[in-house]
């Protein structure tokens, strides 16, 4: 079963989390998970610079390590990075100490350009752990909008459209910068941000 959306209810039990943020303008945050990859991230790069567009990225600290040129070029392009653990660890199977070096380490990777913000891969945190980050500082960053890009058995078309139809005011949209989504992103992207862009919508960083 896919979730496309966070619903109010479900969100409301996790109050310190950030699922979609409140604004009166139209403003949508995109935000690309696992990357950067030379597979697809570039790309992604080139079409929010075509459309004047801003985004976070949540990195993988492994792979800054592994391809430090597209993590500057984000920078360089005035994104902002937010923190996906260094070795994209699930929350509900390490440990509360291993997960949190495994954080420490993936900020240290990203130096002077480290911020607050932190989305656990999966989407899957313990009560402990939710505790531990918010004791460093870290804003839990979640989400309103999966896009579900990775998924190869859903059709392009299909995910566009619930996209699209579950985008609001203030949404927290995640899409990812990994070689499972290459497909359906580079149908999606450049639709997505061309039908809201049609409407007004501006796209921001966290």
């Amino acid at each position: 079963m896919r979730f496309f959306y966070m619903p109010d209810w479900f969100s409301s039990f996790f109050p310190s989390l950030l699922w979609k943020k409140k604004t009166d303008q139209k403003i949508i945050y995109l935000t690309f998970d696992d990357g950067p990859i030379p597979e697809i991230t570039e790309w992604i790069l080139d079409i929010l610079k075509e459309n004047n567009a801003q985004a976070t990225f949540f990195c993988v600290g492994d792979n800054i390590r592994k391809h430090p040129t597209i993590f500057d070029r984000v920078i360089k392009e005035g994104h902002q990075v937010g923190n996906h653990t260094f070795n994209h660890l699930n929350g509900w199977q390490e440990t509360t100490e291993k997960y949190m070096e495994n954080v420490a380490l993936c900020q240290t990777m990203m130096k002077e350009n480290a911020t607050h913000f932190f989305r656990p891969p999966y989407g899957k945190l313990s009560k402990k752990k939710i505790k531990a980050l918010e004791q460093e500082n870290y804003q839990i960053v979640m989400w309103h909008v999966l896009t579900y890009d990775f998924d190869k058995t859903l059709q392009p078309e299909i995910c566009l459209q619930k996209a699209i139809q579950n985008t609001k005011q203030g949404s927290i949209v995640v899409f990812h910068d990994n070689t499972k989504a290459v497909q359906n992103l580079k149908y999606v992207l450049p639709k997505y941000i061309s039908y809201f862009k049609e409407k007004g919508y501006q796209f921001e960083k966290l």
